[in-house]
């Protein structure tokens, strides 16, 4: 009878002993998920948040097989936000050189090592484009500018001189010796030219002489020759 007693007694704690245990795991697991899921509307122990507040976007990481989900203010970097009608999600950029990106194939903000024109991550700038800090430019950002210096010689195809119009060009050098990337300001502009060049006027100035000096000479032999004539002929009377 007494063993009968202590067998149940001892069957008696044990179960006990056992229900306390699962009650401890159960508030254990409790609370592990209730940390995990502080700002989930739904949430599973194994992955996490399912469904965020309205404000909020789901993050997704693989751990392992399998992904865990976290409700966040902001998406991370390498992500942008995409706001759905039954969740916002963090979307992962498709260049892995951007750091934030507006939109699957645009970023706004590149990797260290990268400079960005147009909504791509690219190591040297285009042609035609300067570098500036982050960023490709398509106008060079010019540091302080001196005076304009004077006009230069009126030219067209390299001469002076030969033709009605040609172009002139100023330079407007940066005012500090600070090194910059961009080229010099320019302006050009239209110039009257002197259509005939000095040697080409000396030339038909002797050429005019010469021709001056022809028909002289042509005007003398024809009196000469008719002075001729008119002898012969009154010798002959």
């Amino acid at each position: 009878m007494h063993l009968r007693l202590f067998a149940f007694g001892m069957t008696l704690l044990c179960e006990v002993i056992r229900m306390g245990s699962g009650v401890t795991q159960k508030r254990s697991a409790h609370r592990e998920t209730s940390e995990d899921c502080q700002s989930c509307l739904e949430c599973s122990r194994d992955n996490g948040c399912v469904r965020c507040p309205e404000r909020l976007f789901l993050f997704l990481q693989r751990k392992g097989m399998s992904h865990h989900g976290t409700c966040l203010h902001s998406c991370p970097n390498g992500h942008f936000g995409q706001r759905g009608r039954d969740v916002n999600r963090c979307m992962k950029c498709r260049s892995s050189d951007c750091e934030l990106c507006f939109s699957r194939d645009f970023c706004t903000k590149c990797k260290p090592g990268f400079k960005l024109h147009k909504g791509k991550c690219l190591i040297q700038c285009p042609e035609g484009t300067f570098a500036h800090q982050t960023d490709c430019l398509e106008v060079c950002p010019l540091p302080p500018l001196g005076e304009w210096s004077e006009w230069s010689v009126c030219v067209r195809d390299g001469a002076t001189c030969g033709f009605r119009w040609g172009k002139q060009t100023r330079v407007r050098e940066k005012a500090t010796e600070k090194a910059s990337v961009c080229s010099p300001q320019r302006e050009t502009q239209r110039c009257r030219m002197k259509k005939k060049c000095p040697t080409e006027k000396r030339r038909n100035k002797k050429a005019g002489l010469g021709r001056k000096r022809e028909r002289k000479r042509l005007r003398l032999l024809a009196s000469v020759s008719a002075n001729a004539t008119t002898d012969t002929i009154s010798g002959g009377a």
